[in-house]
């Protein structure tokens, strides 16, 4: 335990003290700050735009600006930080490949499972930190200016989406457990995230496609149609971790 503890403990500073950690929270406190700010800002730029137009002849109409505004723009802007989040975080197996970091602390006994629990649970807790608090941010950026009360299910649209973005993150663990390299791991980790999106087009396949996920949003009124795909990808994220410890049990470093 005090092995895998000191292991944990390295991850967690070794993140702290690189550049990919203020990167990624700047990056997500951004997208938080960003969605209410467009949305305030859209009414004013359509003022700007009818102003010009008028001039040749054409009309715009005005534009009112609200919470669902922002929590529409918040859920187009998400998969952006879940893209920032897997470029960035793909390294996190590789770089020691490439560095041969590892091997001093296996050849001291570190079982290989302990360094990837370490792994897996740095980007269960990064992920989980950088994405609520973005979404924290939206949310009382929004209560501040209207009225969160007119979005349904907002709750549940966010815990959907820090669910597929977990679920892309354990893929790209899953592929980092045998991978070489950073383009092989952000390959396979697009790969799968592609076919879950392909097999939801297919009618019956598309309520157990955790691709179904990004359909949640401000306009989410029953839960109910959401659940089964909720618990396939629970059970796949249970299996990307159950798959990435033999796996990487068995590779050469």
């Amino acid at each position: 335990m005090k092995t895998l503890l000191a292991f944990l403990k390295k991850e967690c500073t070794e993140q702290l003290r690189s550049w990919r950690f203020i990167v990624l929270l700047s990056v997500f406190v951004l997208l938080g700050v960003m969605s209410p700010a467009i949305a305030k800002l859209t009414p004013w730029l359509y003022e700007i735009m009818a102003d010009a137009l008028a001039e040749s002849g054409m009309s715009v109409t005005s534009v009112q600006a609200d919470a669902l505004t922002s929590w529409t723009q918040f859920f187009k802007n998400i998969p952006m930080g879940i893209i920032a989040f897997v470029l960035i975080e793909s390294s996190i197996f590789t770089k020691e490949y490439s560095s041969g970091t590892l091997i001093p602390v296996l050849t001291k006994g570190l079982e290989r499972y302990k360094v990837v629990i370490s792994k897996t649970a740095v980007i269960i807790a990064l992920w989980s930190a950088y994405y609520w608090v973005c979404f924290v941010i939206t949310y009382f950026i929004n209560a501040f200016l209207w009225d969160n009360g007119v979005v349904q299910n907002v709750w549940f649209s966010g815990v959907c989406w820090w669910l597929l973005g977990l679920f892309i993150g354990l893929v790209m663990v899953l592929f980092s457990s045998f991978a070489k390299g950073n383009t092989a791991v952000l390959s396979g980790t697009a790969g799968v995230v592609l076919c879950t999106y392909l097999l939801s087009l297919i009618p019956w396949l598309n309520e157990y496609s955790p691709a179904k996920l990004m359909s949640t949003g401000v306009y989410t009124v029953g839960t109910d149609g959401y659940i089964k795909a909720i618990v396939v990808t629970v059970v796949l994220c249970i299996i990307c971790i159950a798959v990435s410890i033999p796996v990487f049990n068995k590779k050469q470093i």
